[in-house]
């Protein structure tokens, strides 16, 4: 049994533009091709589809995805881990989730809250350790004191310019252009200014070695898949990495 391309568009909220691209880059062929030249998806593309999809919600770019279908040829496996990941994220948001409503209650009712029930799901101290192992506890003490210091709005944007910063880095290099490019270089120094808007880091401290900790991160950024993963990836990261690093020498 196979379905057509515009099936699987509608089935998967997908449009069939984007699968015919996936055709082009060799990331999803179709199981066959009508006499009409019409494309039609089996049960495994399906799946191949399916892991594709999981993965750019992830944030990863479609080079970055091409490398973990090649590389994770265990589709079963791939997707228990991946399984395992949302479940642990549908945790964290069904506490987020009870945590606001037990809060909306509680304005509603007796304005008696509690504050070790407000803020389950919320943990940003969830890499503390790693923190100060890297930086030191001055570090981590002085970025976390400036955190719990946001209001909700100041922390969103500051949330909000991250996400466009990401997407802008994946953009950038799913284009193709050079890391030492005037477009890289636009971002490496957003990425710097981000950066020193972060007290208890290097960039904010004065005379701290930028430089060093600059190029540190991009490493870090490649090395690390977690961060990877904001930048689509192994490739992206490396495009991040490269670019801080042409932005470094020339300006810090």
């Amino acid at each position: 049994m196979d379905w057509s391309i515009q099936e699987i568009a509608k089935i998967a909220g997908t449009t069939s533009r984007t699968l015919r691209h996936y055709d082009d880059i060799g990331l999803l062929k179709p199981s066959r091709t009508g006499h009409n030249g019409y494309r039609y998806y089996d049960g495994p593309a399906l799946v191949q589809l399916q892991r594709i999809l999981l993965l750019r919600e992830l944030g990863l770019g479609l080079p970055a995805i091409t490398e973990v279908l090649d590389r994770e040829t265990d589709t079963v496996k791939a997707l228990s881990s991946h399984l395992e990941w949302l479940a642990q994220e549908q945790d964290r948001l069904t506490r987020q989730i009870a945590s606001v409503r037990q809060t909306i209650d509680t304005m509603k009712g007796d304005g008696k809250y509690m504050a070790h029930n407000m803020f389950d799901g919320f943990d940003h101290t969830q890499y503390k350790d790693e923190v100060e192992e890297r930086w030191g506890k001055d570090a981590y003490a002085a970025s976390d004191s400036w955190w719990r210091g946001m209001h909700a709005e100041e922390k969103q944007q500051w949330k909000d310019r991250v996400q466009k910063l990401g997407a802008d880095w994946i953009s950038a290099a799913d284009s193709g252009v050079s890391p030492d490019s005037a477009e890289a270089q636009d971002l490496a120094r957003r990425h710097v200014e981000w950066l020193s808007g972060i007290p208890g880091t290097p960039t904010a401290a004065p005379g701290g070695d930028v430089k060093g900790y600059v190029t540190g991160l991009g490493e870090m950024y490649v090395a690390d898949p977690r961060f990877a993963a904001n930048y689509g990836g192994e490739s992206g990261a490396t495009f991040v990495r490269d670019a801080l690093r042409v932005y470094a020498e020339k300006n810090l």
